[in-house]
């Protein structure tokens, strides 16, 4: 390093620290905040080395013994008799779901924008955005109340002379039943940043565009559109970033031996072999590689998005 580089470096160091020292205050703010995540979200991070151990919770951490090899907890998995299933059915409700919360809540503002009446417009926001605050042992509950054998669809169906069908025992169903009821609750809240981001429209475009005859459809498609173009990437990377999470608590309540063979996700078979069966190594190494794989396609989708559409989260 040259002594004109070095030199360059260290005037940049002093600038910094003395843009920090005049700015103390706003650090000492932001401090709470840095110590909170290294307590509760870096510290801990240490517990990974389960994945890696033939962990024993008398011994500890650092006093259990080291898998061998270093990856068996992983190959254990992947030779497991659920390992196919579990990952086809997280799979298939990850992206079944994904695809449906992704482009619903757009639909759902771009209608919400265009309606003209203010009284009306708050009754419907009101009305999608309350099933959000409904609890997800409520949720279920409320399925089994409309699908279950003596539920509401049986009662109609033997109102016209049918017979019962058990929706919650059929297989065919049930990632229906799983996404569809998310679908309810989540869809209005999951709205409300397009329903911002359309406020960004120029109504000054739409007068232009009335002018030169363009219908509703039209001006929907060609300016507001675009403007939630960007933030709707930025939620596809996001989504992307958990796309295996499929949340095990929602699916072990809609559980049950009828439908195992569908519903049974990785999460679920975390919890059942970690907890259940405290094989707390076995599932450490599932919970990491699940991470890992989401951070994969966190980094590939934003990296891929940036590249097509030079919107990216960095």
């Amino acid at each position: 390093m040259t002594d004109s580089s070095l030199r360059t470096r260290q005037s940049n160091s002093h600038k910094k620290w003395n843009k920090i020292i005049r700015n103390w205050q706003l650090y000492l703010f932001l401090l709470p905040a840095v110590v909170y995540f290294i307590i509760f979200n870096y510290a801990p991070m240490y517990g990974v080395l389960i994945a890696f151990k033939k962990y024993n919770p008398g011994a500890g951490i650092w006093g259990s013994p080291w898998a061998d090899p270093w990856y068996k907890n992983f190959t254990d998995f992947f030779h497991s008799a659920w390992a196919l299933t579990t990952i086809r059915n997280t799979l298939i409700l990850a992206i079944y779901s994904f695809i449906v919360g992704t482009i619903l809540p757009v639909v759902l503002a771009l209608m919400i924008n265009e309606v003209r009446s203010v009284a009306f417009k708050k009754i419907v926001q009101n009305a999608t955005y309350i099933p959000y605050f409904v609890s997800t042992v409520v949720l279920v509950g409320m399925v089994n109340l409309f699908f279950g054998g003596s539920g509401v669809i049986n009662q109609i169906i033997k109102l016209f002379g049918g017979q019962s069908i058990l929706f919650l025992m059929k297989n065919s169903i049930f990632d229906d039943l799983y996404v569809w009821s998310g679908v309810w609750q989540g869809t209005g809240w999951g709205s409300i940043i397009y329903f911002a981001a359309l406020s960004n429209a120029s109504p000054e475009l739409h007068e232009a565009a009335v002018i030169d005859g363009a219908s509703r459809f039209q001006r929907i498609i060609h300016i507001n559109i675009p403007v939630i173009v960007p933030t709707f990437i930025i939620m596809l990377i996001m989504g992307a970033g958990s796309l295996i999470n499929v949340g095990a608590e929602k699916v072990l309540l809609m559980q049950t031996d009828m439908n195992l063979e569908v519903s049974e996700v990785i999460n679920t078979y975390v919890y059942k072999v970690g907890l259940v069966k405290t094989n707390f190594s076995l599932s450490t190494a599932i919970g990491l590689l699940t991470n890992f794989i989401n951070m994969a396609l966190l980094l590939t989708v934003n990296k891929v998005s940036g590249t097509v559409s030079d919107t990216s989260l960095w």
